[in-house]
């Protein structure tokens, strides 16, 4: 059996099957590196998308985020948490000695008129303006939600070294 929704049976659909009564509840989520990112509307705008390779020097950084609510867990309040980790997984600090970390909570509300099973999307943007970071090291940001975190539910990224 599959756990995948919606089913991937070998049945064509005619357009007019219900929508299973209990979906799974299983949130998911895209991280996105970027030159910036911004939510208006309900909408994630992303410019510079897709970085993996940043510096040397410092610049700035925009974490675009999507997360996908199912429909059943429309409603229900979430915390989520972003967090900075080098490339042996410990915590980054910053210049202060507190840790590179944003967070808060997210509830999904059902829009009026929408379809059920629906699912629903949650965007979030976050930007930096600079961050410490080492040249000629890795990094990741690692998004959990309800302190459950998936492998992509990750952004991993270099420095470049600096130029000899």
């Amino acid at each position: 059996m599959s756990d995948s929704y919606p089913p991937t049976d070998a049945t064509p659909s005619t357009g007019d099957s219900p929508i299973p009564d209990n979906p799974p509840s299983l949130l998911d989520a895209v991280v996105l590196l970027a030159d910036s990112a911004q939510v208006s509307e309900g909408k994630l705008y992303i410019l510079g998308g897709g970085l993996t390779v940043l510096g040397p020097r410092p610049q700035p950084v925009g974490i675009a985020i999507r997360i996908q609510v199912p429909w059943d867990r429309a409603n229900v309040s979430h915390q989520w948490k972003l967090e900075l980790l080098d490339e042996d997984g410990h915590a980054v600090q910053a210049a202060n000695e507190k840790t590179v970390m944003v967070g808060g909570r997210f509830e999904a509300g059902r829009p009026a008129g929408l379809r059920a099973g629906t699912p629903l999307s949650v965007p979030l943007a976050i930007n930096f303006a600079t961050l410490p970071l080492k040249p000629g090291r890795g990094y990741t940001w690692r998004l959990s939600i309800d302190d459950e975190t998936r492998t992509n539910w990750r952004a991993g990224f270099s420095v470049r070294p600096p130029k000899q």
